[in-house]
């Protein structure tokens, strides 16, 4: 039986404070939403915020924006770019646009603001690999460090907002260019935003917003129910089935572009035995996890990409299941012992990260716990909060569950170079095989759309030769919302865009 983990506590105590705060922003009148996100920040900052609700809460805006239904790129703040060899680009600004203080959008002002986002971010740095930014009135000049026919779309990245820089307090109140501006944020709990009237796209239907965070599902779930929330983000899967008997709600379901994966940590002994890794990926049973801890609302991972991308190999059968992974933990030299998995008398320990704003990953990782447990491989769950942080601060683990976009930007180079570069931001594993940073680098000058896919499938291919990280599933995004209440809210593939200047109340 699978056990969620509740701290009734601190979950009463969020859920009445949640309560609280709904009732005392509310205005007699007011078009107001309250939209209930699974991961919570102490900061807004857009350019090293991996929670991105700068964005996401209508606050900021990137210069390219990604179309959710071909996975195209298109103009958001820029309004066109082009470069004759990849390497210099012309970006044009659109014109008439202002930040929430009134102060026009230029190039100068986009400048600071993509410099400002390389120096405090070197994951941002990393993929934009920009040499030199000129600003010329509402025109971008910009070299990167080598041909790169793909950097328009990194410009879709949260990280990459433009804010007005010279407004310093970008933890608690950046000022973007979005529909909405920050009245008031209190870390970890909400942040409460007024709309910006001189909004370039039309002023939003809605006059205040607030965008509150609870990493308990069933708490997000419970919200729904009482009113004390509109929308909510993820709610509980056992919920699903009694938030869709309801007449004011609606559920969404949308296959979006994210897996979840266990993450290996390379720089482990044990985990760089090929036939270690392979054991592990074995013992793995996806589709019960999909039919029982997501209830159907995913679709098993064979690799990174789901099965619909252009680039996603047709990967060949894998051995799997118990016996497959006896064989190859047999292959690495272990033996059972007494109950216990043991190489040269060393036992096979492994520490398991997981965290609990997506509700799914810990029961994953008790289930996979149990499973590797009947090989005799002792497997210590630790639960931590923001896996980013973590990870790449701490090499005290041995195998976290993580999940993560990998192809926000309709192509697959993004996720390719993050998690596989030895320059990537979430090369988590510690990957360095210079063979596959070759082929990364190659993908990375390749203009044919035709040949970059060639290329990304054989990649993928290569990384699941390899076992660097064993994927497991493709999650839906869930969504659930006052539907008497909510108008013109659209659940994105991306998960990037949520308030919006169109979403309103009836």
């Amino acid at each position: 039986m699978l056990h969620t983990y509740r701290a009734l506590p601190l979950f009463l105590f969020m859920f009445f404070l949640l309560a609280a705060c709904a009732s005392e922003s509310a205005k007699e009148g007011e078009k107001e939403v309250n939209v209930l996100f699974n991961f919570s920040t102490n900061s807004l900052d857009p350019h090293v915020d991996t929670s991105y609700v700068s964005l996401r809460a209508g606050i900021t805006e990137t210069l390219v924006h990604l179309n959710d239904e071909d996975l195209s790129i298109e103009p958001w703040l820029a309004k066109s770019w082009k470069s004759q060899d990849g390497q210099v680009w012309e970006i044009s600004l659109k014109e008439g646009v202002t930040f929430q203080n009134g102060k026009p959008m230029d190039g100068k002002a986009v400048k600071a603001s993509l410099e400002r986002a390389m120096k405090d971010s070197l994951a941002v740095k990393n993929a934009l690999r920009i040499e030199s930014i000129e600003a010329k009135g509402n025109l971008l000049i910009i070299r990167t460090e080598m041909p790169f026919p793909e950097f328009p779309s990194e410009l879709v990245h949260p990280n990459t907002s433009i804010i007005d820089v010279k407004e310093r307090d970008y933890r608690n109140k950046p000022i973007g260019t979005g529909p909405f501006a920050v009245a008031n944020f209190m870390p970890g709990t909400r942040v409460d935003l007024v709309r910006y009237d001189s909004y370039w796209d039309g002023a939003a239907k809605l006059e205040t917003a607030r965008f509150s965070f609870n990493e308990d599902a069933n708490a997000r779930s419970l919200a729904l129910k009482s009113g004390d929330a509109d929308i909510v983000f993820r709610p509980e899967v056992e919920s699903l089935a009694d938030l869709e008997a309801m007449d004011t709600i609606k559920v969404d379901s949308t296959p979006t572009f994210r897996v979840h994966q266990i993450t290996m940590n390379l720089e482990k002994k044990a985990l760089q035995d090929i036939h270690v890794r392979k054991a592990i990926d074995a013992v793995i049973d996806r589709p019960s996890i999909v039919d029982t801890i997501l209830q159907g609302h995913a679709e098993v991972a064979k690799g990174p990409f789901p099965s619909s991308f252009s680039f996603a190999p047709d990967y060949p059968k894998k051995e799997s299941g118990m016996e497959a992974a006896r064989m190859y933990l047999e292959k690495a030299g272990y033996r059972k012992v007494g109950g216990v998995l043991k190489r040269n008398g060393k036992p096979l320990k492994l520490s398991l990260l997981t965290y609990s704003s997506r509700a799914d990953l810990p029961l994953i990782a008790q289930v996979f716990q149990s499973d590797a447990g009947r090989l005799g491989i002792d497997v210590e769950i630790k639960q931590i909060d923001i896996p980013e942080e973590y990870m790449a601060a701490n090499r005290d683990w041995d195998l976290a569950t993580y999940s993560n976009l990998t192809a926000p930007r309709g192509d697959a180079g993004y996720y390719l170079n993050a998690t596989y570069h030895p320059k990537g931001a979430l090369n988590f594993s510690g990957v360095i095989d210079d063979h596959l940073t070759t082929l990364i680098d190659t993908l990375n000058v390749t203009v044919d759309q035709d040949k970059r896919s060639e290329l990304a499938e054989g990649i993928a291919m290569y990384v699941d030769e390899q076992v660097y990280n064993s994927f497991i599933l493709h999650p839906n995004t869930l969504v659930a919302y006052d539907s008497d209440k909510v108008k013109n809210w659209v659940t994105s593939r991306s998960e990037y865009y949520m308030l919006t200047n169109e979403l309103d109340v009836l």
